[in-house]
């Protein structure tokens, strides 16, 4: 079977019901000199389908379906979604994409425009807002919309254009990929989220015994059905593991990125890299002990994790630190899990009568860090007898793997 490679307003607050049209908002503002814009275009707001989460075009502007609606990780602290474009082809490299908006928001509500770039393969640069410098230039980007209304108002935002321009600033870096290297780990407190019949931020509805994560930020939110943005988890109580898609957004904010420094963290930049603001509120009282809604905090989670997740891939029986490699932060050759539908088992060599060290989530995005040849095993992609190293101790078999090559696409251990 051939294998297939992977790809689909900062925050601003104005008086009750006043009216902001044909404006470039904070974030869009260019950054250093750039060369001339290489692209420019605006966005088809009446292409809403099923990859958009809680959103509605009524003829003349994209609003929330329902301002009751929001991450279930968050229990409503805020109503959300998403309007998700397909990515966009350009003519030539490209790290910054700026937008002018013509929206309309009051008290309470917000409307963001994020980008990202593409790495290559199936690898993605995490999402940032509209004007940022991206990490590399790409001639392939994406576009999100994202609208907010918070608990107290409820406001309802509404965007009637989004305008786009794309270029290369001055601080570009070189397009491509770079050297292989392991994500970002850090400790943190998880949190079993539960919630089965709720809606993640990104639009899944939670089954039982389901297999993902929440993480307190949607600059690593991934895409239904996708796994662009994952993480290794592991318990050091149980010695067992799980990759797993980031579909979901909490438990506590929504704007924590602590996994990264504070140069560009989008809140709580006082706070070290890899500290959870939860946890500084919980431990030691920062923001008066409570997150970004002003609730109190009452448990020092950094992330939260799904129930098949939780009991089956940690084995964990109660909340706990665990050790979370944000994979995304990692570079090298990547693939994503493709299975039927269940998470497939991490064994500790290349056979299927090896330990199982954990699980690997459908859908999930690992770094293959070298190659091996073990035992023939027919799986999603065909017949053979190679395996991928993910990890330590963590082998699975090539068959599950969709890397875009039927070929090995790592070294060999």
């Amino acid at each position: 079977m051939v294998r297939r490679s992977s790809g689909r307003l900062p925050a601003r607050t104005a008086a009750a019901a006043s009216i902001v049209l044909m404006s470039l908002t904070a974030a869009t503002v260019p950054i250093g000199t750039a060369h001339a814009a290489t692209s420019d275009w605006s966005l088809d707001l009446s292409a809403v389908d099923g990859d958009d989460v809680n959103v509605r075009y009524d003829g003349h502007a994209l609003r929330l379906r329902s301002t009751g609606s929001g991450p279930a990780s968050l229990d409503r602290a805020e109503a959300s979604g998403q309007f998700v474009l397909p990515p966009r082809e350009l003519p030539e490299p490209v790290d910054r994409v700026t937008a002018r908006v013509d929206e309309q928001v009051s008290d309470g509500a917000t409307v963001e425009v994020d980008v990202r770039a593409h790495l290559g393969g199936v690898a993605w640069t995490e999402w940032a807002p509209a004007g940022t410098v991206l990490p590399t230039a790409s001639t392939r980007v994406q576009v999100r919309v994202v609208l907010t209304a918070a608990k107290a108002a409820y406001a309802a935002p509404a965007v009637s254009a989004v305008h786009l321009a794309a270029d290369r600033s001055a601080k570009s870096g070189r397009a491509g990929g770079s050297v292989q290297a392991a994500g970002l780990t850090y400790q943190v407190y998880a949190t079993r989220e539960g919630l089965v019949g709720g809606t993640t931020a990104n639009g899944h509805v939670i089954t039982t015994r389901d297999h993902f994560v929440a993480l307190p930020s949607r600059r690593g939110l991934s895409a239904r059905n996708t796994g662009d943005y994952s993480v290794r988890a592991c318990s050091p109580a149980t010695g067992r593991c799980e990759y797993a898609p980031v579909w979901d957004v909490g438990p506590w904010n929504t704007k924590d990125d602590y996994w990264n420094p504070a140069a560009t963290r989008e809140m709580w930049k006082d706070l070290p890299q890899g500290r959870p603001e939860a946890q500084a509120a919980y431990q030691t009282g920062y923001n008066g002990g409570r997150d970004q809604f002003g609730r109190t905090v009452a448990n020092p989670a950094g992330i939260d994790l799904a129930d098949g997740t939780f009991w089956d891939g940690l084995g964990l029986t109660d909340n706990a630190w665990v050790n979370v490699t944000y994979l995304w932060t990692g570079s090298g050759p990547k693939g994503v899990v493709r299975t039927s539908g269940g998470p497939l088992n991490l064994r500790a060599s290349a056979s299927t009568g090896s330990a199982i060290r954990g699980l690997a989530a459908n859908y999930a995005n690992v770094i293959i860090e070298c190659t091996v040849r073990g035992q023939t095993v027919t799986g999603t992609y065909g017949t053979s007898d190679l395996w991928n190293r993910v990890g330590s101790g963590h082998f699975i078999p090539d068959v599950y793997l969709n890397t875009g090559s039927n070929d090995p696409v790592a070294p060999a251990c």
